[in-house]
Order: structure tokens, then C-alpha cells, then sequence
């Protein structure tokens, strides 16, 4: 009687990681309505050191310095534009699963002062670097 149970928790695992894993499709492709045109959230990481507060967005493809990243009443706020490479604009598209168009992102900061923002690219995700002030 002990398999039963057993296949009742796998069942229940299963169902847990599919809602799961639903839940952060919808997160990442979650569309926002601003002023504008309508925008997609890319999924970020807020770390904090103790000289830095790191964010990690995950853009693959969206070159860093073309993303307007500032801090507004205690926000980063993330927008920007990511598009087919010109190569791919003929080709023949089997499978697209990552957004395009336009995308923003307000994230909360732990309290402090920054005094400058840097942007870089690291392993396929942008990596903004605040500098704490003082």
C-alpha cells in the first residue's frame, strides 16, 4: 500500500512544479500597459553588497547601453527596446519565445544613496551596479 502514497506525492510534486513554473512564464511575459504602448517585465535580481546594489535583468541580445536605467523616488526603473538582430529580419522563424519590443521595470531599492549607475552585460543578462554614496 506504500506505492500509492508514493505516486499520490510525485503526482502532487508534478502538479506543483507545472504551477510553478506557469507562474513565472506569466511573470516574465506579463504585459504592462504604460501611457504609451504596451510593455513586457523582464525578470530581474536586486542583490546587495556593502559597496553596491547589483541588478540583474535578464535581456539576452539588448545591448546594455541602450537601456535607460534611473532612480526614480526609490525605484530603478528599467526601459528599453529589444529586437530581432538585423540578420534575422528575413528569415524563416521556426520558434520565438523570447518578447520583443518594449519592455520596463520599476524595482524597489534597499534605502540609501547611489551615487552613479553603471551598466554592463554579463552571461546573456544586463548588470546595472549602483554605488552606494560615501
Amino acid at each position: 500500500m506504500a506505492a500509492p502514497k508514493a505516486d499520490a506525492w510525485m503526482w502532487s510534486e508534478a502538479c506543483e512544479m507545472l504551477a510553478r513554473a506557469e507562474r513565472l512564464h506569466r511573470q516574465f511575459f506579463q504585459l504592462q500597459r504604460s501611457r504609451r504602448t504596451p510593455v513586457w517585465e523582464p525578470p530581474a535580481d536586486v542583490l546587495e553588497t556593502a559597496r553596491h546594489v547589483l541588478v540583474l535583468v535578464a535581456l539576452p541580445g539588448v545591448d546594455p547601453d541602450r537601456v535607460e536605467a534611473v532612480i526614480e523616488d526609490g525605484e530603478l526603473v528599467i526601459a528599453g527596446t529589444r529586437t530581432l538582430p538585423a540578420e534575422l529580419h528575413d528569415a524563416i522563424i521556426h520558434r520565438l519565445e523570447l518578447p520583443q519590443g518594449h519592455f520596463a521595470r520599476r524595482l524597489p531599492l534597499p534605502p540609501g544613496r547611489y551615487d552613479s549607475i553603471d551598466r554592463g552585460a554579463v552571461n546573456g543578462c544586463l548588470l546595472i551596479r549602483l554605488n552606494k554614496a560615501g
